[in-house]
């Protein structure tokens, strides 16, 4: 097919759909998203009762008692969706021009999945200081922020500044949505398998945003034995070339203290997890533990193909929609979001990304099969279980 777009490809095959270039370019003309009315303003009433005059009435209101304006306008549900488009999907720092249909495709999902307003906000800037700056001037028109493809080690800075600086809830999704569906999948996995779940060796390929996140929410959850690696191979206390995000992990993870690289740490190792571009060859696969698991989330190639995977783990998960078990960020962060909205929470805490794990996790957890250890990113169900969930641990952590 030829192409009218420069750099384009030419065609998307998921399974059995074909997806041609001018079917995606049409679909995003003129952007995704749009501003729709509550209320019609087709009569002079209604005109002077959402603007002039009587607006004014709403806004001496405020004025005069600032906490009505959660009652009176659409801040306290409304999710800013910010990204600087230095990590953009398998994309990588394209800047954020070129970011903003992945920030209006994130809008989307938050309305169809949780009915939730949400609007994406491209800063043209990597300055962590002018990102945290510009967050808390704009504070008044949002009421959580969904930090989005930032790239690492910044994205953890920026992330911890602004839920110091903004009281309202803040998370970077590339790092703890992709931790809590990870958590929620080795759940169903390690049930389907009949295994402990917190005494799997599990092997993390990626060192960034989503790997961190990963190692650290599956070590608060009690599975010790985690072996992690950056393109230099394993994290372990005794390299000086790590920053100081990958030095903290290495200190909490690799207890049995291996060197090397894959080799190394895929031998006898039950759970390989794929948060990296890297490629695993099949024969370091085949060295796991009989009965593995492997997680191959890269996109749009994953570390491993899972049907080369199959020949040697007992269950298989990828980041892509056209093969089972796809893990992807869609099953958390709607619910997450309108949950913590729901309960007023000012927090995103470790209990509540715990408790949406387990809502997913139970959608499926009474129909687990090899194929099907997460549930569909399009099952309903999903967004209001873990919202549920969700709201339940804000109000009992008092977050």
């Amino acid at each position: 097919m030829s192409s009218q777009y420069p750099g384009r490809v030419s065609e998307i095959v998921q399974s059995q759909i074909v997806i041609g270039d001018d079917e995606i370019f049409d679909a995003h003309v003129g952007g995704k998203l749009s501003v729709e009315l509550r209320a019609p303003l087709d009569t002079q009433r209604a005109l002077s009762i959402a603007y002039t005059p009587g607006v004014a009435q709403v806004s001496r209101a405020i004025a005069a008692d600032h906490t009505l304006a959660a009652r009176y306008t659409w801040a306290h549900r409304l999710v800013a969706v910010v990204s600087d488009g230095s990590a953009v999907l398998g994309l990588g720092d394209i800047g954020p021009a070129a970011a903003l249909p992945v920030m209006e495709g994130k809008s989307a999902l938050f309305k169809e999945f949780a009915g939730l307003d949400a609007i994406p906000i491209v800063l043209d800037t990597k300055d962590p200081d002018e990102i945290v700056d510009t967050l808390v001037r704009l504070r008044p028109t949002f009421g959580a922020v969904n930090l989005e493809d930032i790239s690492a080690p910044r994205c953890f800075e920026i992330e911890r500044r602004a839920i110091e600086a903004l009281d309202c809830p803040v998370m970077h999704d590339d790092q703890h949505g992709t931790a809590i569906v990870v958590l929620s999948a080795l759940m169903g996995a390690s049930t389907l398998l009949g295994r402990d779940m917190t005494a799997l060796r599990v092997v993390v390929s990626g060192a960034g945003a989503a790997g961190v996140a990963c190692s650290k929410l599956l070590l608060a959850m009690g599975v010790s034995d985690i072996t992690v690696l950056d393109s230099r191979g394993i994290l372990h206390t005794g390299r000086d070339d790590m920053n100081a995000v990958k030095a903290d992990l290495a200190r909490s993870c690799n207890p049995r203290g291996l060197t090397g690289g894959m080799v190394e740490a895929l031998d006898g190792a039950d759970v390989f997890l794929g948060v990296s571009a890297g490629v695993v060859p099949e024969e370091l696969i085949a060295t796991m533990a009989p009965g593995g698991i492997v997680f191959a989330l890269s996109n749009p190639d994953p570390e491993i193909h899972p049907d080369i995977a199959a020949k040697h783990a007992a269950v298989v998960a990828t980041g892509r929609s056209d093969f089972p078990n796809q893990i992807n960020n869609v099953l958390a962060f709607p619910g997450l979001f309108r949950g913590a909205l729901d309960a007023g929470a000012r927090r995103i805490t470790q209990q509540m990304m715990v408790a949406a794990a387990e809502a997913i996790f139970s959608v499926v957890s009474d129909d687990l099969a090899p194929e099907r250890i997460v549930p569909s990113p399009l099952d309903l169900r999903v967004s209001e279980a873990v919202a549920k969930a969700v709201a339940q641990a804000a109000e009992a952590s008092d977050a």
